[in-house]
């Protein structure tokens, strides 16, 4: 039995939509040139999964595409990964294997962090800026102030810390926001 949302990413794929979550595995439609130039986009989706590094998947790519002497592969749809590593025209570099090693929590934060970035990052700068969520800037501001250890113990319930004010003036020059799939605010150290 096929659900809606099966039935609705099916319908995507078809009409060449991506979905760059980390609720579905990294994959990417591989076509060539010389078919899609010709007319068709004839392909298939390879899960990148499948595949223990980049050389493997490119041979696996070349297989498929074995009907053409020198096949020039085309990536005509990618889903399951940062879009920062999608090309058209070339296969996803080896960060994607080693993004894929990571747990879908990190995966997601990972994902947001190289999309921000630019994608030329590595799994030690992520883990370096990575601070983790917070429901809102002000508890993130009021958790970092706690986890330094800079709230007195002693300090009389009367006085009130602004910690909107203490984001908006000292934290957000020393840290960024993305915004998760479910809407958490992620928190990354600017490196």
């Amino acid at each position: 039995m096929t659900n809606a949302k099966t039935t609705n990413k099916n319908a995507a794929r078809e009409a060449g939509q991506t979905d760059t979550t980390t609720n579905t595995d990294a994959r990417l439609y591989v076509g060539t040139y010389a078919k899609y130039n010709a007319g068709s986009l004839a392909g298939a989706w390879l899960d990148l999964g499948d595949y223990s590094d980049r050389d493997s998947f490119l041979e696996a790519c070349a297989e498929l595409h074995e009907d053409e002497k020198d096949p020039e592969l085309m990536f005509q749809a990618f889903e399951g990964f940062p879009r920062a590593w999608y090309c058209e025209s070339s296969a996803p570099a080896d960060i994607l294997w080693e993004w894929m090693e990571l747990d879908d929590n990190e995966r997601e934060a990972f994902g947001l962090y190289a999309d921000h970035m630019g994608g030329d990052v590595t799994v030690d700068d992520f883990r370096e800026a990575y601070q983790g969520t917070a429901d809102s800037e002000a508890d993130f501001a009021e958790r970092t102030a706690e986890d330094c250890g800079e709230i007195p113990k002693d300090l009389p319930a009367w006085i009130v810390i602004d910690w909107e004010a203490s984001w908006s003036c000292n934290l957000q020059f020393d840290y960024f926001t993305e915004h998760g799939e479910s809407g958490e605010l992620h928190f990354f150290r600017r490196i």
